[in-house]
């Protein structure tokens, strides 16, 4: 190390403040991210503390760490840290997620990190510049992730905008083109279809623990959730049957379809696995994956979706595979298909690509993560790691 690291207890070095209960959040929009306990949950037009500072999860089986540039709230599900000491606040939210903070279980029922079992922990302290040379490195990484997301974010609104005008407004068709449907009008020659019509549901099961050994690509919820990539791991940590993930398929949650998780899959990886949350689907001909992915993903499908829940727990309704492949929320013809699908493919391909790569530069962060903590990785080689990372 460069610089002598000091030892200390963390209860010494911050203060975990409980966030505060909120009502009447927006999901979509507002001035400031709302925080829970396993991170953002929506906007709101107040705030209640300061950035940058970091969040960290106070209940449930997931307590994420999060941090924020901005000012934000955080409700009582969570705390949000304040330094006792001069830090930099990105180093902390690194060096909370190498301490595994939010993993820290008191045994309750409904598992929760409290302050008493925080503050007694250990922690080693760094110089200022070298807090804010590994939060520079790391947060090189982040960033760069951080951008491929919003890039996603446009591409597919783009996709969205073109299906929303090729198949719910049929931008450019006169009046005089148009029939009368059970959708209302649609252009001559046209016809309502299912999406049974256009995919195919992928069935199957895998028992990844019968292959201790051997690696699978995990498509899970909590997967989708952080970051919509897979998680790789040994069948011995799968502990529950799976189903078949193949490539170039559509990945549809099943469970709670009020908050839509419909995952594109390009090359799906080895022994790709998915939760049995999921439906999979592929795409049957004239569609392809991005023409399946647009119309899962559209307003239309899932209002119709959200009809067909079972279940009166907020929290565990689901739609069966066999109604989702006769719902008809479209019409379309397969020469309106194969131009979609030509003109959004490219679009989902870049998507795709940024996914990967946020998750190479994912793994990258978390390998350097514990050397950067440990003194293994010696200051001298970070700008180095610096610039190959940007």
């Amino acid at each position: 190390m460069a610089g002598e690291w000091r030892n200390s207890t963390w209860g010494d070095e911050i203060s975990l403040e409980y966030g505060k209960a909120l009502r009447g959040y927006s999901d979509v929009s507002g001035k400031y991210r709302v925080f829970g306990s396993n991170g953002p949950i929506g906007w709101t037009s107040n705030s209640l503390a300061d950035g940058p500072a970091v969040i960290l999860g106070r209940k449930g089986a997931y307590r994420g760490v999060e941090f924020s540039r901005e000012p934000f709230w955080v409700i009582d599900t969570a705390y949000y840290v304040v330094p006792k000491t001069e830090m930099d606040s990105r180093w902390l939210y690194y060096a909370i997620k190498h301490h595994k903070l939010g993993e820290i279980d008191d045994g309750s029922p409904i598992p929760s990190t409290t302050r008493a079992a925080v503050y007694v922990r250990d922690v080693e302290i760094p110089p200022l510049e070298e807090q804010r040379a590994i939060a520079r490195i790391l947060g090189a990484l982040d960033d760069k992730i951080e951008l491929n997301r919003r890039t996603n974010e446009t591409l597919e609104a783009i996709a969205a905008a073109l299906f929303k005008s090729w198949f719910v407004d049929f931008d450019g068709i006169p009046a005089e083109d148009m029939q009368e449907s059970e959708l209302g009008l649609i252009p001559k020659g046209w016809r309502v279809m299912a999406f049974g019509d256009i995919a195919q549901q992928g069935k199957g099961t895998v028992n990844p623990g019968a292959s201790p050994e051997a690696m699978f690509t995990h498509y899970s919820l909590p997967a989708f959730d952080a970051a919509q990539l897979p998680v790789v791991e040994y069948g011995e940590a799968i502990r529950s049957n799976k189903t078949p993930v193949p490539n170039s398929s559509v990945l549809i949650s099943k469970l709670n379809p009020h908050i839509p998780r419909i995952w594109p899959i390009g090359n799906a990886g080895e022994h790709a696995v998915c939760s049995t949350e999921f439906i999979v689907w592929t795409p049957r001909t004239p569609a392809n994956t991005a023409f399946l992915y647009c119309l899962a993903s559209s307003p239309e499908f899932n209002a119709a979706m959200c009809q067909l829940v079972t279940g009166t727990s907020n929290s565990h309704q689901r739609v069966k595979p066999e109604q989702l492949a006769n719902l008809r929320t479209f019409a379309a013809d397969e020469e309106s298909i194969v131009k979609f699908g030509g003109a959004a493919e490219p679009l989902m391909r870049e998507v795709l690509r940024n996914r990967a790569e946020s998750g190479t530069l994912a793994a990258l962060r978390d390998e350097l993560l514990p050397r950067l903590f440990s003194g293994r990785l010696q200051m001298k080689n970070i700008e180095t790691i610096i610039g190959a990372a940007t």
